[in-house]
């Protein structure tokens, strides 16, 4: 069939848009995995004005690599363990412990801003080990895959952990961290004692598509080009990353803690993700909380609900 000049025209004004949705995604997928060295981050969509919310979604977030603004009161050391990229850790020993638990930070965040918890578990007799995940804080890198290859940071420092010390060894996850957790035990087939997961997002995907939603901007089709390009320039399967899956191969002890007004994981993620746990496993919603830290919050509740899972 003969194409006149005004079809090609409409061929021609197709193709350039899908082009421009492809690089524009392309350049936002960059600068939301690849901390920046300069600026000021990026603030909070619900904080956004409408003409800083535009020029977000012209330009991409800034994201400045996480660095760690404060360190232990205890007495601690900085170790260094070899995955994927070096990472540093900080060891703090507390005398007659029964057990460790290593800690790991979400998505642009690093180990200082989990000494609040790390605190508790010491309180609780826990030995605690503070990861800072590729690209953060003192690890190698600049970039992140929002818990995917930071699975194997998790496997490596449980490794350098259950190396040293036969007692128990538990893992607690943040956001992302809690997503890397989940992953890591699906992928290298391990047992830890038991997980604690704080507000894990369900698919990167759909933790995509809830960031659109903060900003009343479809997600459709951006999200999925984001995604899409997000993976292929940090090298895997974006489209794949899915912690309501990964949850299947969990077969120990898990306590699973949720915002009940959490605005960047939905409620349906987390009754899925809760679902598929297959060992036995504790749901405590914090009824008005979003996607921030429970323990500033909620302290009490969840000093209660840690204690009890780890008894």
């Amino acid at each position: 069939m003969k194409i006149g000049k005004r079809g090609k025209r409409v061929i021609a004004i197709l193709l350039s848009l899908f082009v421009m949705m492809n690089v524009l995604a392309a350049i936002h997928a960059y600068k939301f995995t690849h901390f920046s060295h300069a600026g000021t981050k990026t603030k909070d969509a619900r904080k956004l004005s409408t003409s800083e919310k535009l020029q977000t979604a012209i330009m991409g977030v800034n994201n400045p690599r996480p660095v760690n603004t404060s360190h232990p009161t205890q007495a601690y050391d900085t170790v260094y363990i070899q995955s994927n990229v070096r990472l540093e850790c900080w060891h703090i020993r507390t005398d007659s412990s029964i057990g460790t638990v290593i800690l790991f930070h979400g998505y642009g965040s690093d180990k200082s801003k989990l000494l609040d918890r790390s605190n508790e578990f010491i309180k609780m007799k826990y030995d605690v080990l503070l990861v800072d995940f590729m690209g953060s804080g003192g690890s190698e890198g600049n970039a992140t895959t929002i818990g995917c290859k930071e699975s194997q940071n998790v496997k490596d420092c449980y490794d350098y952990i259950a190396a040293k010390d036969k007692r128990p060894i538990y893992l607690f996850g943040n956001s992302m961290g809690s997503a890397a957790v989940l992953k890591s035990i699906n992928d290298y087939h391990f047992e830890p004692s038991g997980i604690i997961i704080e507000c894990p997002f369900g698919s990167m995907y759909k933790t995509t598509c809830a960031r659109f939603s903060e900003m009343h901007i479809p997600a459709f089709p951006m999200a999925g080009l984001l995604v899409f390009w997000g993976g292929v320039e940090n090298g895997f399967w974006a489209m794949g990353h899915n912690p309501i899956e990964y949850a299947k191969a969990v077969k120990c002890p898990t306590l699973l803690m949720a915002g009940g007004r959490d605005e960047k994981v939905s409620k349906e993620e987390i009754d899925e993700i809760y679902a598929n746990l297959s060992g036995i496993k504790t749901l405590k919603t914090y009824l008005l909380a979003r996607h921030e830290n429970y323990f500033r919050r909620y302290k009490e509740d969840w000093i209660k609900d840690v204690t009890a899972f780890l008894k």
